[in-house]
């Protein structure tokens, strides 16, 4: 075969440092394209992205030769320092360490969309905390709680 061919689509997670709520609206309609700038500039296509104040999801299709943690990397670390530089009054703000990364199958996008573009109505019944706990264990992920929130 003379080419490589893949749909490596991925729900991704992450949470601002403490779930602090430091993305207000006006600051995510700005944050979001941004984030997908730097998605694109490393070679991955955004399909999806939203959140609330404290976490941001990603639905993204990636590529076979990259790393996850490298995109994940470029995006929190630009991301973090274009809000320093646009937003002097956010300083301290910082991403969470990690991440969480799911994947998806193409036929569960429109469930995945539809997930993300309802956060702020789904944060009024579930927090944070216990929605990624419940991704997790839907996902079967292995993990030990004490180690999931900083």
């Amino acid at each position: 075969m003379p080419g490589t061919y893949s749909q490596i689509l991925l729900h991704i997670v992450f949470s601002t440092k403490h779930r602090e709520p430091w993305i207000e609206r006006g600051i995510a309609e700005r944050l979001y394209p941004y984030v997908g700038g730097i998605i694109r500039t490393e070679g991955g296509v955004l399909y999806d992205i939203g959140g609330v104040e404290d976490h941001v999801h990603l639905y993204l299709r990636w590529k076979p030769d990259k790393p996850v943690s490298d995109l994940m990397r470029k995006a929190k670390s630009g991301s973090s320092l274009w809000i320093h530089e646009t937003f002097p009054a956010l300083r301290a703000f910082a991403w969470q360490e990690g991440y969480s990364a799911f994947s998806v199958s193409k036929s569960q996008e429109d469930a995945v969309k539809r997930y993300i573009a309802t956060q702020e109505e789904h944060h009024k019944k579930e927090s944070f905390k216990s929605e990624l706990l419940r991704l997790l264990q839907a996902h079967g992920i292995e993990f030990d709680e004490r180690y999931v929130f900083e």
